[in-house]
């Protein structure tokens, strides 16, 4: 039991939940006691300041009387102002001579209390059953003593309950802060110890695992979904970093594979040396096939950790692509091929002329390659609302639409691809361009052939300056 109670009390304190529920519950208690405070200053202070003001009220009377009918008129108005009291008397009346002598009054006695400098004092009455403030006068030609005051008890009384409930307020703020923070910390603490267990299974090895969501909306639903997110996006890397060490071993094990191949054939002592020389000359070109793919790979990884950014200038598309257009138009006239071109310039853009070069020249490249002899390709590029919009389209064999997402990564080639020569990561290139520049990518179907799409901001030199 008392363990169990240690362990329910160490969560508690090691819960920030509940740690900011009971500072909240502090000054929660705090704002209390200062209204409470203000209350009894309000009523109790006004109560008081209305029997000084009553007392002070009666003390003028009782002078304005002296001052009228003397000694005689003062006795007969105190006495008839006893007669009216109730049989707990309200208010009290004391005369007495110089010498403190009973003269008028309803007090046998002046009170044996120190006064203040002003002349109040406060005293017990019936054996500390009533208590009295009043306060003295000094009628100043005979230097007789005037007592006169009020029955307190209502004051008291008040002052008590105000007091009392005071302390029973902050007593039940403080339990139900504390219940409240202890609930607050439990319901928090579910989703936070959601979290966390969702977590430890991640870093066991169960990289499926999401975290649970209520579907309310709420902050923890939201903390959750951007975790989730960010979880997909780590399994997703960590699947195309698998993917990419599969097909990298697939893909080029064949080259290395005949690379070797070469050089064992050149280490053949009788061989001839023209022979030797060509065998020689196949091996450089296998390795410079190596070279450049791994060269690919790098420069994707480059592009994708943004390290190009500093190369960012602004630049007309338009131009670039009918010079990369001009590049290529010797390689379409070998297959008999026509490009039809529809640019509208001048289309401005932000970005790193290099790789949007390499990015269309790849686009390019794949179209002049894939598309029939004696084919038409269709190269078009204009500006719709805040975008521009980049189409080339042929009319080749295309690609099946649910492997259109698939030839966007690394070293992802279509079987009827496999004889072409390539790598698998010219497509792979501009998607890592295209997301470089914050533009999309897009795959159709062009019946018969394929058409990609790609946008890109539009960048006015208005918007640049």
């Amino acid at each position: 039991m008392v363990l169990a109670i240690y362990y329910v009390k160490r969560r508690l304190t090691n819960s920030a939940t509940f740690r900011l529920a009971l500072i909240y519950m502090a000054l929660f208690a705090t704002s209390v006691m200062l209204l409470m405070y203000f209350i009894h200053w309000s009523t109790a202070g006004y109560m008081g300041r209305q029997l000084d003001a009553t007392i002070q009220t009666e003390i003028a009377a009782l002078a304005d009387r002296y001052q009228k009918d003397g000694l005689g008129g003062l006795k007969q108005l105190i006495e008839k102002r006893v007669e009216r009291q109730p049989p707990v008397p309200e208010s009290f009346y004391l005369l007495t001579d110089p010498t403190f002598h009973f003269v008028s009054g309803n007090l046998d006695h002046w009170p044996q209390v120190e006064a203040t400098p002003d002349g109040w004092i406060e005293f017990k009455l019936n054996q500390g059953k009533q208590t009295v403030r009043a306060r003295r006068f000094i009628l100043t030609d005979r230097f007789f003593h005037l007592l006169v005051g009020r029955n307190i008890h209502d004051l008291i009384r008040t002052q008590d309950i105000i007091a009392t409930t005071l302390v029973w307020g902050l007593a039940i703020t403080l339990i139900l802060g504390t219940l409240g923070g202890a609930l607050m910390s439990r319901v928090a603490g579910k989703r936070i110890e959601a979290i966390n267990s969702t977590c430890r299974k991640i870093i066991s090895g169960k990289f499926s695992e999401r975290i649970p969501t209520k579907n309310s909306g709420d902050d923890f639903d939201q903390l959750a979904d951007n975790l989730n997110s960010m979880l997909d996006q780590i399994e997703n890397l960590m699947e195309g970093v698998r993917r990419v060490s599969d097909n990298i071993a697939h893909d080029l094990r064949t080259p290395l594979a005949r690379l070797r191949n070469r050089l064992e054939e050149a280490k053949i002592p009788d061989i001839n040396p023209t022979e030797r020389e060509e065998i020689i000359e196949q091996a450089l070109k296998e390795t410079d096939h190596l070279l450049s793919t791994f060269n690919a790979l790098l420069r994707i990884a480059r592009i994708e950790a943004d390290e190009r950014r500093s190369g960012f200038a602004l630049l007309d598309l338009a131009e670039l692509i009918n010079d990369v257009i001009e590049l290529y138009s010797p390689l379409a006239e070998e297959k008999e091929q026509t490009i039809v071109t529809n640019i509208e310039p001048p289309l401005p853009l932000h970005g790193d002329r290099d790789l949007l070069f390499q990015a269309f020249a790849n686009l390019l490249d794949n179209t002049i390659k894939y598309a029939p002899v004696g084919g038409q390709l269709q190269a078009d590029a204009k500006k719709i609302d805040s975008e521009i919009v980049v189409t080339i389209a042929d009319d080749g064999p295309g690609i099946p639409v649910e492997s259109q997402e698939e030839v966007l990564q690394r070293f992802v080639r279509l079987d009827s691809s496999r004889s072409t020569p390539g790598s698998g990561l010219g497509l792979s290139l501009v998607a890592a361009v295209t997301k470089m520049h914050s533009g999309e990518l897009q795959l159709k179907d062009n019946n018969p052939g394929l058409t990609i799409v790609l946008t890109l901001p539009y960048r006015s030199e208005e918007t640049d300056s």
